[in-house]
């Protein structure tokens, strides 16, 4: 058996980053930069007012309350010009709207009194120069560096590219990634079962788990095992699609039809790792015609160990190829206090314990339970779990110990 550490670095190692596309702003959430952004503008673009009042010269306003004459109106999306502000005068004016020349100060219009028919204002309160006036590029000023690469584009860094007249964004281009299952005892029609047959559950689980972590999952359909069959749906999804994900066919001496393909078509590792569940892996890659290389995941058969292995190796080497960090590429971990026996024995493997976990405020600690029956095809326990608790190999993990916790969900 090989560790944990080497098994994620080699599946790693053979998810290199895509290449980078441009789209348009509202297409890019949640993706990665492939190149930094300047600002070609400043943010603001002109000196504006950040409340509704009065445009007055501060030295006007030294001894207050002082009645002044109103010059004019200034409305946002108006250019201020018209409307000077001279010695002894206000100019009426609205949120965002730009200075007009001679002010220095705005007045907010809580500290103001105008006349009924609008010709004066008194004003209540002196106000220093400046006052609640936003200058030209006090947020962004051209030629800024606004995002570095690598950044995870939230809708704030959208907002921000927009501000600076910025319509699209060169991004690292998410996987596309097939699913695929095979094997003649799957049934997926919901048609009753015959002798021998089981219901093909993984296909649409790591679809789903695709999808949840943010890239298209393409179903490649349920393939009998039929070596052409296999290797044509293989060759197909290696021609579509950025990377393939599998399950079963992946355990020390099976003799499986899948094996058989990849071994020939592809350049695979098969791997036992020393975890439990999900101890057997197959990571390597697939030519495509111009000579390009799709990785494979070949994920154990078992319902759960399926998910772990998703969530151990699939997961993350996906996130690389969409531009992640290093640091970014797994889910978050917390420690967390067990609160009653997670039970194991000492056999070289490190243990990933579905665990139902929340967060006591009174204590400020997180804390776990088992969600259930533990074996690689209880999956009543998996979907419970909320969480995989990371139990390092030796016995039982009793109640009041501390835990490392992989959270599944927020």
């Amino acid at each position: 058996m090989i560790s944990l550490d080497e098994a994620r670095s080699f599946v790693l190692g053979g998810c290199e980053p895509g290449p980078a596309v441009t789209l348009p702003l509202a297409d890019a959430l949640g993706l990665v930069t492939a190149q930094g952004a300047v600002a070609d503008e400043a943010v603001p673009p002109f000196a504006n007012t950040a409340m509704d009042g009065f445009a007055v010269r501060a030295a006007d306003t030294a001894a207050a309350p002082v009645t002044l004459r109103v010059a004019g109106t200034v409305r946002a999306g108006m250019s201020g010009a018209d409307s000077p502000v001279g010695p002894g005068e206000a100019v009426r004016i609205m949120t965002g709207a730009p200075v007009p020349p001679g002010a220095d100060a705005i007045v907010m219009v809580e500290l103001t009194e105008a006349a009924a028919d609008g010709s004066t204002v008194v004003v209540r309160e002196a106000v220093p120069e400046g006052n609640h006036i936003r200058p030209a590029g006090d947020d962004v000023v051209a030629g800024d560096r606004v995002l570095e690469p690598g950044t995870v584009l939230t809708p704030g860094h959208l907002g921000l590219l927009a501000t600076v007249g910025l319509r699209q964004v060169d991004v690292v281009r998410p996987p596309r990634v097939g699913v695929i299952s095979t094997g003649d005892e799957l049934v997926d029609d919901g048609s009753p079962l015959a002798p021998g047959q089981i219901r093909d559950s993984n296909r649409l689980t790591l679809r789903s788990l695709v999808a949840e972590s943010g890239f298209e999952a393409v179903d490649l359909g349920l393939v009998r095992d039929d070596e052409a069959a296999i290797e044509a749906a293989m060759r197909h999804g290696a021609d579509t699609c950025d990377a393939l994900v599998t399950s079963g066919g992946v355990s020390m001496g099976d003799f499986d039809f899948v094996k058989v393909v990849l071994d020939r078509i592809g350049d695979m590792r098969w791997m036992q790792i020393s975890i439990k569940p999900a101890k057997p892996l197959a990571f390597g890659t697939i030519s495509r015609a111009d000579g390009t290389r799709v990785p494979v995941f070949g994920l154990p058969g078992n319902p759960v160990s399926s998910m772990v292995s998703f969530e151990l190796f699939c997961r993350p080497g996906l996130r690389r190829m969409a531009g992640h960090a290093a640091g970014d590429l797994d889910r978050a971990t917390v420690v967390a206090v067990v609160d009653e026996p997670l039970r194991r024995r000492p056999d070289g493997k490190t243990h990933f314990a579905r665990v139902a976990c929340h967060y006591d405020e009174a204590t400020a600690t997180y804390r776990v339970r088992s969600a259930g029956a533990q074996g690689s095809h209880h999956m009543a326990a998996m979907a419970a779990a909320d969480a995989l608790a990371e139990l390092p190999d030796g016995p039982t993990v009793e109640p009041g110990a501390t835990v490392r916790v992989r959270l599944l969900r927020p």
